[in-house]
């Protein structure tokens, strides 16, 4: 079977397909007496163990059922390019219907029901997470009350791992940064309120010294996350001694210390503590876990109720972890979570960065229409925490968040000045991220609409089923501009170009979801007309489903809800660990998605399973190494 098809199987077994066979033993049997032999017969031809397997994937590695779960995403991926058609290729031999089911049925139940009991578990590599300027800004305001945003002259962070700037692997320490960091201490330290810094005053029973010193605890321990350690106040302590020395008086030397405080790597650094002679995943402590906790939904360090549920051992009980998740659900701080998650997962912080459409056709893409159509989806997600929304309102919804300029565009009358506020939307074509101008603009080129574009988007952020870059030379802009060329529309010529087998087994997923979206211009605005013709918004999918529009579309999507619910699992497990997704934590994914389906789709029930899960609560011993789970 070609890389392609197994890619495809293995994304449509996080689908939800009937589950026929069973795990363990009998399972085994089925492998090696039915499935082995189809995939000799229609995949090992191209994918085996030679030097160039077919798209880099060798299906000839997997003898035994449990090998599978060396890599079950490339498993998840096949799946679904079984069950799609696209593999093995249409000029390549095709399995009976009854022998294509067969084989997406194992998949389908094999990773269903994953025997957890015979396969290691890892939560996965651990990387000392730097703050990023987002987290280091918050936890200075937090620490401090400043609101002087000193990260903002910082080297900008790049993305990651999973497409997020939290990403621990990626945030490296250039030298000009640990020059910034000594300037930022003095500002944040010279303009915080007094409050913040001496917690202790000089006065029976304290003199100066030990007021000093409790000053001096107490800071450490709420910039450190955690208790400070009698040394680590002994050394600070040093820098007040000198100051004071030197002609300070105690606030000035206490100033010196804090700065210290705000340059030491267990404050600029989330550390955490490795156990020696740990020979399995051992759990983190609870004010670690308040730490992972406060930075996933609040980018910023832990408030007093989460210190105080770690300082009395609570914050691992289930009950409590719950009640917490909820509350900081509730709390403003919040709102952080839900721009920096949805506008990274959706793309739309592009809007602010590369996104640009055309202003002599788009004169009425103004920067207040382009901060609109940021705000949007931000203001969207964080009602849906607050309310605790189903996932699937993200693919389909009455209601949106809008203010004039916006409002306008999407011609929703009774709109007036630049609140965002909640609207109710009586047009069935618009609710959902896919009937926002945010993602709509960034999926289209300056000048005109790309169903390609949007077909991509959609399955790489909808469907979590991303297609192959495209062979080299091709000119991903070829096909040109909305009018009519050599009298072929768009459409026809995009049609024509899918005729090159090259670009067919691709063109044949992405092009049908873009054309839905056809009736929204290059910026969101709808539209009926293109080039003097009625907009062709029908679209057939390879398996068969046919749609027109952009209300049929979403429709068939919520069909694939479950698929939806794995790949923002993913996206969002990704964000709270800080890094990207590995074959280890796929398990994790399963039980998150399968969790949060059973709740009616939750999404404050999926951020409660991330914060339940795994390998948000353990981590590997020092020694543990990539685990692989199988050998060929």
């Amino acid at each position: 079977m070609p890389r392609k098809l197994l890619t495809f199987i293995m994304t449509a077994a996080v689908g939800g397909l009937p589950i026929l066979c069973a795990s363990g033993s009998e399972g085994g049997a089925a492998f090696s007496s039915e499935i082995r032999p189809l995939m000799e017969k229609y995949c090992i031809d191209c994918h085996d163990d030679g030097p160039k397997p077919k798209g880099d994937v060798n299906l000839d590695q997997f003898h035994q059922m449990s090998d599978l779960w060396r890599d079950p995403k490339l498993w998840e991926r096949v799946l679904v390019q079984l069950r799609d058609r696209v593999m093995p290729p249409a000029k390549k031999n095709q399995p009976a219907d009854a022998e294509r089911a067969q084989l997406a049925d194992w998949v389908g139940a094999t990773l269903a029901n994953p025997d957890v009991s015979s396969i290691p578990r890892d939560p996965g590599a651990h990387v000392v997470h730097r703050l990023n300027a987002l987290e280091y800004n918050n936890t200075m305001r937090d620490l401090l009350g400043v609101e002087t945003h000193p990260a903002d002259q910082f080297p900008p962070d790049s993305g990651g791992g999973g497409g997020f700037d939290n990403n621990a692997g990626t945030l490296f320490i250039p030298p000009i940064l640990l020059e910034k960091y000594l300037s930022a201490a003095a500002d944040v330290i010279a303009a915080a309120k007094p409050e913040m810094l001496f917690a202790a005053r000089p006065g029976a029973p304290l003199d100066d010294r030990a007021a000093a010193k409790a000053s001096i605890a107490q800071f450490t321990t709420r910039a450190f996350r955690r208790p400070a350690t009698d040394e680590e106040i002994t050394r600070l302590f040093a820098f007040y001694e000198k100051a004071q020395a030197g002609g300070d008086d105690s606030e000035a030397a206490l100033r010196l210390a804090f700065r210290a405080v705000l340059v030491s790597p267990h404050f600029l650094f989330r550390v955490e503590q490795e156990r020696e002679n740990q020979p399995e995943p051992y759990r983190i402590g609870d004010y670690e876990l308040a730490s992972r906790l406060s930075y996933f939904l609040w980018s910023s360090i832990p408030d007093d109720a989460l210190f105080r549920d770690a300082a009395t051992g609570k914050l691992h009980d289930p009950v409590t972890l719950d009640a917490q998740v909820r509350r900081m659900l509730a709390d403003p701080k919040a709102r952080t979570f839900a721009q920096n998650f949805a506008s990274q997962w959706l793309r739309t912080k592009e809007l602010h960065t590369t996104v640009e459409p055309a202003k002599e056709k788009f004169p009425n893409f103004t920067p207040e229409l382009r901060e609109a159509c940021y705000r949007e989806p931000v203001e969207f997600f964080h009602a849906m925490l607050r309310d605790n929304r189903p996932l699937t309102d993200l693919l389909d919804a009455d209601y949106t968040f809008l203010n004039e300029p916006l409002a306008r565009l999407y011609g929703v009358p009774g709109v007036t000045g630049p609140e965002m506020r909640r609207v109710v939307l009586k047009d069935h074509n618009r609710g959902g991220v896919l009937g926002m101008a945010a993602v709509l603009t960034l999926s289209s080129y300056p000048q005109r609409t790309s169903p390609v574009l949007r077909g991509k988007w959609v399955m790489e952020e909808i469907l979590g089923t991303p297609p192959p870059p495209p062979p080299p030379l091709v000119n991903t802009q070829q096909i040109g501009s909305d009018r009519l060329k050599d009298g072929l529309t768009f459409r026809q010529r995009l049609e024509q170009h899918r005729e090159d087998p090259k670009c067919a087994g691709c063109h044949a997923r992405m092009d049908p979801l873009g054309f839905g979206l056809e009736n929204f211009d290059a910026i969101g605005a709808w539209r009926g007309m293109v080039s003097d013709r009625p907009i062709d918004a029908a679209g057939k999918m390879v398996t068969g489903e046919t749609f027109t529009g952009p209300a049929e579309l979403k429709a068939l999507l919520l069909t694939r809800k479950d698929e939806f619910t794995r790949t923002l699992t993913e996206k969002m497990l990704a964000y709270a660990l800080g890094r990207g997704i590995e074959p280890c934590d796929w398990i994790a994914v399963r039980q998150i998605a399968t969790a949060t389906a059973s709740d009616g789709y939750s999404l404050q029930r999926l951020v409660l399973e991330v914060a339940r899960s795994f390998p948000f609560q353990y981590r590997r011993p020092p020694e543990q190494k990539n685990v692989v789970l199988s050998k060929p």
